[in-house]
């Protein structure tokens, strides 16, 4: 390794990775909360709630993600002070967002394809609404939704990227900063550009971030769905 890379190196996977993870695991865990229950509510029989609850779902799902990254950082401390954010917190609320429409949709259609007579055997033994989907209805769902979470994680680790827009330290943020502080002259940097081997060294660490859960999603829907 060149006398410049082992600092860059540090940086990157010291700084840089963790919140990228730190980002990832959180907006995933709470758009798999949230979304699993937005598409339940999805399924109800009382419209108004409904109408509420797709109206949330549209609007995040064809907003473009960089538009809610925005918003969230840029707008809602328009609305109040107390909805002021680190960039980092900003895009792991906005990511949340969008991942929870998501698998919003994904659950609802995963609600939806347990067959009618489930239902009505969950009423024959008593259950009402909510206990048929609590106890027969969303443990099957949840089989089948297995597969688009963990696609919907490889997304967000990928889509992690946008907070560098803003202002927060990411994978690839820590990347560019650093190869900023190498292009400055000494004694600040050595007055030379590697954005190249930069650029390819964080291209092959999301690489062995995604790939590895490519695959497993792909496992997961032969074995789960199918």
């Amino acid at each position: 390794m060149p006398d410049w890379g082992e600092p860059v190196a540090r940086y990157i996977l010291e700084e840089g990775l963790p919140n990228t993870l730190r980002v990832a695991v959180v907006a995933v865990i709470g758009s798999t909360l949230i979304g699993v229950l937005l598409g339940t509510l999805l399924t109800i029989p009382f419209r108004p709630l409904r109408a509420l609850v797709r109206l949330y779902v549209e609007v995040f799902r064809g907003l473009p993600i960089l538009v809610t990254v925005f918003a969230t950082f840029f707008l809602l401390p328009t609305i109040s002070p107390q909805l002021e954010f680190s960039p980092l917190s900003a895009g792991t609320i906005a990511l949340t967002l969008w991942g929870s429409a998501q698998v919003a949709e994904t659950t609802r259609g995963a609600v939806q394809s347990i067959g009618y007579e489930q239902r009505d055997a969950a009423a024959a033994l008593g259950f009402k609404w909510v206990g048929s989907h609590v106890y027969v209805i969303l443990p099957q769902a949840l089989r089948r939704l297995l597969p688009p979470l963990v696609s919907l994680l490889v997304n967000i680790i990928q889509n992690t990227t946008l907070v560098g827009v803003i202002g927060g330290l990411d994978l690839l943020e820590a990347g560019k900063r650093q190869n900023e502080r190498l292009a400055a002259f000494p004694p600040v940097g050595v007055g030379e550009s590697h954005a190249f081997e930069i650029l390819i060294a964080i291209a092959a660490l999301f690489f062995c971030l995604s790939f590895p859960l490519a695959r497993l999603a792909a496992y997961l829907e032969k074995r789960l769905v199918a």
